[in-house]
Order: structure tokens, then sequence, then C-alpha cells
């Protein structure tokens, strides 16, 4: 019998040998676990100088593969959500499991630039926009309770990941700066191939054990929210006329903008602008990762506690804070840079928690995997708006401080959205 356990109607006997309640938080760690594999995308700024020195590429071509990565992952988040309902967690976080360790494993065999954009950005991200959702779906079905906190902790390893990820990379590939090209050009598909070996393995096994509680299945002794309770279930055609959805849409946008355009950015900020050493800089990009996982949980327990509109307001409020910081930093200011960057990863994880409980409390379960997976595309046109306002600030006005003047704009603009649009629940007439 799997992990799993034995559903009686709309009843839940046993969840991993235990009572449903307590049982539940297996998937919890289990999702954990699979987000950290799905996360190493956020270290491939440790991959990037080795991947513009072995292939000889510009900065902008180097940044390629990542940026098509995040483009695949938030597409293909939008098909995956239709998997989802047909075949289930296991079954799409299987299939999509492989698909990332075998885009992992193509990239090692990449002989250029374009190959590995294919190999590494479109499958591999392809992969993990597959994954992606299921742990999020499940987290909001098993906990209805506590969907911010619970689709929070699951996501933590997702931005924790390059924390240990980045890590492992450095070790593997070795010093960029001195390693020899040829030397260089053997670690650094060897890293991939192992990487690749590594995710194929740990997703399948960790898929295993994944599924949904019976339709209609409540915590023992919890009852809905009167507001929750008369909330109607939106299809996606229903909830695309909603104004609800186009504010959320957009705040979601504006947080990825931001958010991502950080993580693309931070270790070039840190020694062009503050005028940080390299090595200092290597470092404290994991430290900002364990601000992203933290934000997850953070945000996720907000939108629970106070409502996804305060939680939002609260994030946007803290990107335009973080932002004017940075209009202000310049060299040798690092205490700034470290405060902002740190602001700016903490709010990307807390929209990666916000945005997912929001579609749940605000166009019902019913439709939820295909919801998120249309609400998500805002994660992919906020990951290519912030690659073009970062590289033209650099481009044109030879300093990447010029990117967090429309980055605070957009934040102030959507402070105002969140707090017009996202309202309360929409309710069943």
């Amino acid at each position: 019998m799997p992990a799993a356990s034995i559903v009686l109607g709309t009843r839940e006997k046993s969840v991993f040998g235990l009572t449903p309640e307590r049982g539940r938080w297996g998937f919890i760690l289990v999702g954990l676990a699979i987000n950290l594999c799905l996360g190493a995308v956020y270290a491939y700024s440790i991959f990037k100088p080795a991947v513009e020195k072995v292939y000889g590429v510009n900065a902008f071509l180097g940044n390629l593969p990542f940026m098509t990565f995040l483009f695949s992952f938030a597409l293909t988040m939008f098909f995956g959500g239709r998997f989802l309902e047909r075949v289930g967690p296991r079954l799409l976080a299987l299939g999509g499991g492989l698909i990332v360790g075998l885009g992992w494993i193509l990239s090692s065999y990449a002989t250029s630039i374009w190959m590995l954009v294919l190999t590494y950005g479109v499958i591999a991200g392809s992969g993990v926009g597959l994954v992606y959702g299921c742990p999020v779906a499940m987290g909001a079905r098993w906990f209805p309770d506590r969907k911010g906190l619970a689709v929070g902790l699951m996501l933590a390893g997702f931005g924790g990941s390059a924390l240990i990820t980045g890590r492992i990379a450095s070790l593997l590939i070795g010093d960029h700066t001195t390693l020899p090209l040829d030397e260089l050009a053997r670690s650094l598909p060897h890293t991939f191939l192992c990487f690749g070996v590594a995710f194929a393995g740990l997703l399948s096994l960790l898929s295993l054990p994944f599924r949904f509680p019976a339709a209609g299945w409540r915590p023992q002794g919890w009852t809905p929210p009167a507001a929750a309770a008369t909330t109607c279930d939106l299809d996606g055609s229903r909830m695309l006329k909603n104004s609800m959805f186009w504010g959320l849409f957009l705040c979601y946008m504006i947080g990825c903008l931001a958010g991502l355009m950080a993580i693309g950015i931070s270790k070039p900020v840190g020694s062009d602008v503050i005028k940080i050493a390299s090595g200092t800089t290597t470092s404290l990009v994991g430290v900002f990762a364990v601000f992203n996982a933290v934000g997850r949980p953070l945000f996720g327990w907000l939108a629970d506690r106070l409502s996804p509109r305060t939680a939002a307001v609260i994030n946007l409020s803290i990107i335009l804070a973080m932002s004017l910081t940075m209009l202000c930093a310049g060299e040798n200011t690092t205490a700034l840079y470290v405060a902002a960057f740190a602001g700016f990863w903490l709010c990307l994880g807390g929209w990666l928690a916000i945005a997912p409980a929001a579609t749940a409390t605000f166009f019902g379960m019913a439709h939820y995997s295909r919801n998120y997976g249309t609400v998500f595309f805002a994660y992919g046109l906020g990951a290519i708006l912030g690659g073009i306002i970062s590289g033209h600030a650099k481009d044109w006005f030879g300093s990447y401080t010029y990117a967090f003047i429309p980055t605070a704009g957009l934040a102030a603009l959507g402070i105002v959205i969140a707090i017009l649009f996202l309202g309360r629940p929409t309710r069943a007439v």
C-alpha cells in the first residue's frame, strides 16, 4: 500500500501511517525536498561565468539559458495545471522530474550556447514547470485551513535551494578565474551531468507518495469561515472576467519583475556598483537565498492571518522601500546593498506564496490547478521585463542603479492596484 492511505468517501483514514491531520505534514517535507531540487535554477549565477568562458559569449547570451528556463517554467505551469487534473500529482511529478533530469544531463553534452538554451532553458525549465504545481496544489488541498503557510513552507525549498546547490556547483565547477579553459570545459559539463543524474533519481523517488485528499475532505474539527463557505468556484473563463484576477496578475508580475531582476544582477551590482570583492558577493548570494526561502512561509502566514491584499501591500511596500534604498546606494555602501537585496529576494519568495493562496481564496478550489497555471504567467512576464529593464539600464546608462527607478514606480502602482482590486473573495450567487 502506498504512503498514502486509505480513503473512505470524503474521509481519510490515515496518511503516512498517522491521522490525516498529523500525517499531512509529511507532504510538506516531501514538497520542501522536491523544491530544493527544482530551485537549482536560482544558482545559475554560479554557472554563468563558466558558461560565458566555455562558450565564448557575452553577458547577454550567457544569461539567455537562465531567462529561457524561467519563461519555459512559467509557460509549462499553465499546461501542467491541466495535466494535473487529469493524471494526478504523482504521475505528473514523476514525468516532470524525469524531464528535469534529462534537461540537465543533455546540458552536459551542449556544444554551443544555443544548444544549452534548448537543453537547460527549454527542456529542464519545462520539466520544472510540470513538477512545480504539484506540491502547490497539494498544499492548498491538504491544508484548506492553512493554505498560505503550507504552500509557503513547501516553496521555501525552491527559494533556499541556491544556498545548497550553489555551493555544490561552485565546488564541482571550480574557480573560473584561475582554471584553464580546457579544465573548465570539462568541469562545467561534469557538473551538469551530476546534477541531472541526482535530480532524476531524487525527484522520481520523492514523487511516489504524492496524492490529493478525497474530494470534500476537511481537517477534523475545522469549519470554513463564513466568507469561504460562500465563495464561488470560478473556472478559467469566468476568472479572466473578474477584476480581482487582473489585480492579482499585475501585482504578481510587479513583485516577480523586481525579485527576478535582483536575482539576475545580485553579483554584478555588488561587484560593479558597491565595489565588493567577487568572493564576498558570491557568499552573499547564498545569504539572499535564505531570505527568499523565509519569505515564502512568512508571507503565506500573513496571507492566511490577515488577507492576501494586506500581504500584497506589505510586500510591495518593501519593494518600494528597497528600490529607493538602492537609488541612494553607491561605492562602499555595503549595508544598504545587503539590506536592499535581502528585501528583494524576501519579497520574491513572498509572492510565490501570496499568489497561490490568493488564487485559492479568490477563485475557489474546484479549478485551482488550471487557474493558478494562468496566474503564474505573471512570473514569466516579470522575468522577461526584469531582464529587459536591468539590461537596458546597464547598456544605456552605464549602471544597474537606474534599473531601480522603474521598480520603485511599479511598486507604488502595485500598492494602489492591490488596495483597489484585491478585495473580498467572489461570493456564490
